[in-house]
C-alpha cells in the first residue's frame, strides 16, 4: 500500500472500529496488531541515536492512542453484547487475559490492574510528562541564543550558508518536537485515565446487564463481567504501558552516536564499576542470614565482569600506545624542505595560544571568516592561510608572509585589547595603558585592560582583541595585492565554474587562442588595476571578443579596460554623481608621450624631475581635497596611462588614472584641476567638460 494512501486508511479503521460492530475474530487481530505496534514504537525509540530521529513519535503517540480508544470501545460492545455467553465471547485475547494471566480470579485481576495503571500513571508518565515540559521550555528559551550562534558561526566561515539554513531547520524542527512532545504526553496520561474509567463503566453496565436483561445472579454476572471487563482493561494497559515507556525513552535520550543499547552498554563497560559491586555483594553473602547460594553466585559473576573487562581495557591501552614505526633519519621528504601554502602568519611562542584548539582558536576562526570575505571581494578562491610558530620571533610578535616573502608585522599584547583612534577620541584622554601605533593603519593606539573597553569606546576610541588586530592587518596588505593570490590552479576553477552555463563563451577563449599561462597573466593584470572578478562574466565576454582581434597583451589590457569603463567608473563614483576629474595641461602630456621607452619592452619613460613634479602635484590636489569629498581620477589620453598609473601608484596611491577611452560618455564629470596648466584652468563641469576631454585624444595623438 502506497503511503499516503496507509495513513487515511488508518483513521478511516479507527472511525470504522468506534461505530461499526466487529466480530470477535477481528477484534483479536486489532489486539494483536496493537501490541506489535506498540512495540515497533518502543524499539524504534531506544534506537534512535537523539531525540529528532524519531521526530514523528509525537504524531505516532497520538494514532496509536487514538486507535486503542477505539479497539476498547469495539471491545465494550462486544462484552456488553455476547458477555452472558461466557468468557470466549469477547474473543481469545481477552479471555486469555482475563482467565490464563490473572488465573480467573477476577479480584486478583482488578488489583493487578490498578497496580499497572498507578505505574503507568504515577511514575512513568507523569515523569515523562514532566521531561517533556522541562525540555520544551529550555529549548525554546534557548532558541534565540543558538540562532545568534549560527549567524556568528557564519559570519566567521566555519559553516557555509547551507550547513547555516540545515542548522536553523533542525533547531526548528528540535522546539516544535519538543513542544509537540509536551502535547503528547498529555495523550499518554489522559489514556491511563479514560481505561479507568472504561474499567468502571464495563463493570457496572455489566452487572446492571447481567442481572436485568439476562437473568443472571450477581454472582454469575461478577464472574463473567467483571473478568472479561478486567482482561479488556489488561489487553489495553500493555500496549498503553509500552507506549508511555517509549515516550520517556525518547524525552530523556542525550545525542549520541550510539542507539540506547550501545550508550548504556558504551558507559557500563567500565570495569571500575564492577569491582566494588562484587564485593559489596560478597559481603552480604557473608552474613548468615543471607542465602549464600544466591549472593555469592552473583558475586563471582561480577568479578568476572571487572577482570574482563580490565583485560579489555589494557589491551586497548596496549595497541594505542604501540610505538610508531620508526622513520628512517636518512630519508628528507619535501614536505619537511617546502612551503606549500601562498600566505603564511608566524607567530611568536607567546602568540601560539591564539591559534591552540583546545582555548578555542580564535585566531583561526578570524581568519577563515576573512578568507571568505577576500573570496567574494576578489572573486575567486583564495588559497588557504597558514598558521605556524616561529622561534626566531619575538614571543609576542607576528610577521605576515607571501610566498616566503614578508608583507608586514606587528607587536600583540594578547591578554589585552587595542584601543585605536580613528580621529574621534579627545585629545585630553584619560584611558590607562601603554601607547602604541594600529600597524595595520599607523593610527595612535593604547593597549589597555579588558576592564577598559567601555572606558575606551565612551572616550571615542575603536577598541579590538588581539586576534581582530591581526586579522585587520592581513586585510590589509592582501586587499592590495589581488592578483599575486591568483595562480593557474585559481584560474582553472573560475573557468570550470562559468563553463557549467556558459560553455561556448569558454571555448571561444581557450585553448584557443589564449592558454591558461594566458589568461592567468590577463587577470592578475586586471586585478592589480581593480578589476574585480567577483563578477566574471562581462570580464570574460569582453575578453572573448577582444581575443577574437589580437593576443598581444597589452592590447587586451587596454581593450578590457576600454570595455569595461562602465565598471572602472562606478567602483569610484555612483552613477548619479559627478566624477571628479584631474587632466594634463596638452604640452604636459606630449612630454609624457613623447619621452623615453624602454627599448626591451616598448614602453613610456617618464623623466625623473617630471615624475616628481606631477607626482607631487596632484599628491597636494588630492590633500587639498575636503573630508568627505570623492576621490579625483587622473583622465589621460590612452598611451599616457600605464606610465602615469605606475607613477602615482607610488607617489599618489589614492587617484586612479584612467584613459579616455575608459571614461563611459554618459558620465558626468567635474574637471577640478588641470596639472601644468593651473593658471587658465578654471573648473569646467558635466557635458562641456565631457566634450574636450572627448576631443582630446586625436588632438595628442
Amino acid at each position: 500500500m502506497s503511503p499516503a494512501v496507509a495513513l487515511p486508511a488508518g483513521i478511516l479503521t479507527i472511525i470504522v472500529l468506534m461505530v461499526v460492530p466487529i466480530p470477535a475474530v477481528m477484534l483479536d487481530v486489532f489486539f494483536v496488531l496493537n501490541i506489535a505496534l506498540s512495540v515497533a514504537v518502543l524499539m524504534a525509540a531506544m534506537n534512535a541515536a537523539k531525540p529528532l530521529d524519531f521526530s514523528s513519535f509525537p504524531s505516532v503517540l497520538l494514532f496509536a492512542t487514538l486507535l486503542r480508544l477505539a479497539l476498547n470501545v469495539a471491545s465494550t460492545r462486544v462484552v456488553l453484547l455476547y458477555g452472558h455467553e461466557g468468557e470466549a465471547a469477547a474473543g481469545k485475547v481477552i479471555e486469555a487475559f482475563g482467565a490464563f494471566l490473572i488465573g480467573g480470579n477476577f479480584a486478583v485481576g482488578l488489583f493487578v490492574f490498578m497496580i499497572l495503571m498507578i505505574i503507568n500513571l504515577m511514575v512513568v508518565t507523569k515523569g515523562a510528562g514532566r521531561v517533556s515540559e522541562v525540555s520544551a521550555r529550555f529549548t525554546l528559551d534557548a532558541l534565540p541564543g543558538k540562532q545568534m550562534a549560527i549567524d556568528s558561526d557564519l559570519a566567521a566561515g566555519l559553516m557555509t550558508a547551507d550547513e547555516a539554513k540545515a542548522r536553523r531547520r533542525e533547531i526548528a524542527t528540535e522546539a516544535d518536537f519538543y513542544g509537540s512532545m509536551d502535547g503528547a504526553s498529555k495523550f499518554v496520561k489522559g489514556d491511563a485515565v479514560a481505561a479507568l474509567l472504561i474499567l468502571f463503566v464495563n463493570i457496572v453496565a455489566g452487572l446492571v446487564l447481567g442481572m436485568v436483561s439476562h437473568g443472571l445472579s450477581a454472582g454469575d454476572a461478577g464472574q463473567l463481567y467483571v473478568t472479561l471487563a478486567v482482561g479488556d482493561a489488561l489487553v489495553a494497559s500493555v500496549p498503553a504501558l509500552l507506549l508511555s515507556i517509549a515516550a520517556a525513552v525518547i524525552v530523556t535520550r542525550v545525542s549520541d552516536t550510539r542507539d540506547l543499547t550501545g550508550q548504556i552498554g558504551g558507559q557500563f563497560a567500565d570495569p571500575r564499576i564492577w569491582l566494588p559491586v562484587g564485593c559489596i555483594l560478597a559481603a552480604m553473602g557473608m552474613i548468615p542470614a543471607m542465602p549464600q547460594s544466591i549472593f555469592l553466585p552473583l558475586a563471582g559473576g561480577a568479578f568476572l565482569l571487572w577482570r574482563g573487562l580490565r583485560r579489555r581495557e589494557t589491551a586497548a591501552a596496549a595497541f594505542a600506545s604501540e610505538p610508531p614505526v620508526k622513520a628512517d633519519p636518512a630519508r628528507i621528504s619535501i614536505d619537511e624542505v617546502s612551503e606549500q601554502a601562498l600566505v603564511t602568519i608566524e607567530l611568536g611562542y607567546g602568540l601560539v595560544h591564539l591559534a591552540d584548539e583546545r582555548r578555542g582558536a580564535p585566531i583561526v576562526a578570524r581568519l577563515t571568516g576573512l578568507r571568505r570575505q577576500l573570496c567574494q571581494s576578489f572573486g575567486f578562491v583564495v588559497p588557504q592561510f597558514r598558521i605556524k610558530d616561529r622561534f626566531d620571533l619575538a614571543p609576542d610578535r607576528y610577521r605576515i608572509t607571501l610566498g616566503g616573502a614578508p608583507l608586514g608585522s606587528g607587536q600583540l599584547r594578547p591578554d589585552l585589547m587595542l584601543a585605536i583612534d580613528t580621529g574621534e577620541a579627545g585629545a585630553a584622554t584619560t584611558l590607562p595603558g601603554e601607547v602604541t601605533v594600529d600597524p595595520s593603519f599607523g593610527c595612535p593606539a593604547i593597549w589597555i585592560e579588558p576592564g577598559a573597553r567601555d572606558l575606551a569606546v565612551a572616550e571615542g576610541y575603536l577598541v579590538v582583541d588581539a586576534e581582530s588586530v591581526i586579522a585587520t592587518h592581513v586585510n590589509q596588505l592582501l586587499s592590495a595585492r589581488p592578483q599575486e593570490l591568483l595562480g593557474p590552479d585559481q584560474v582553472r576553477e573560475l573557468l570550470d565554474s562559468v563553463r557549467e552555463r556558459h560553455a561556448q563563451l569558454i571555448e571561444t577563449i581557450t585553448p584557443q587562442p589564449l592558454s591558461l599561462a594566458a589568461i592567468t597573466r590577463l587577470l592578475r593584470a586586471l586585478l592589480a588595476d581593480g578589476i574585480s572578478l567577483a563578477h566574471p562574466l562581462p570580464v570574460l565576454a569582453s575578453l572573448s571578443q577582444a581575443a577574437q582581434q589580437t593576443t598581444d597583451h597589452e592590447r587586451l589590457i587596454d581593450m578590457l579596460r576600454a570595455d569595461l569603463g562602465p565598471m572602472l567608473v562606478g567602483a569610484i563614483c555612483p552613477p548619479d554623481e559627478r566624477l571628479p576629474v584631474i587632466t594634463l595641461a596638452a604640452e604636459l602630456e606630449e612630454m609624457v608621450v613623447s619621452g623615453l621607452q624602454d627599448p626591451s619592452s616598448g614602453q613610456i619613460i617618464i623623466e625623473p624631475d617630471l615624475a616628481r613634479s606631477i607626482g607631487e602635484r596632484i599628491a597636494a590636489i588630492l590633500a587639498s581635497r575636503p573630508p568627505g569629498a570623492g576621490m579625483p581620477v587622473l583622465i589621460v589620453q590612452p598611451r599616457a596611462r600605464r606610465p602615469l598609473a605606475a607613477l602615482l601608484r607610488v607617489r599618489a596611491p589614492g587617484c586612479a588614472v584612467l584613459s579616455i577611452n575608459e571614461l563611459p560618455a554618459a558620465q558626468p564629470i567635474e574637471v577640478i584641476s588641470v596639472v601644468g596648466g593651473e593658471s587658465e584652468a578654471a573648473p569646467q563641469l558635466a557635458s562641456d567638460a565631457g566634450a574636450e576631454l572627448h576631443e582630446r585624444e586625436p588632438l595628442a595623438a
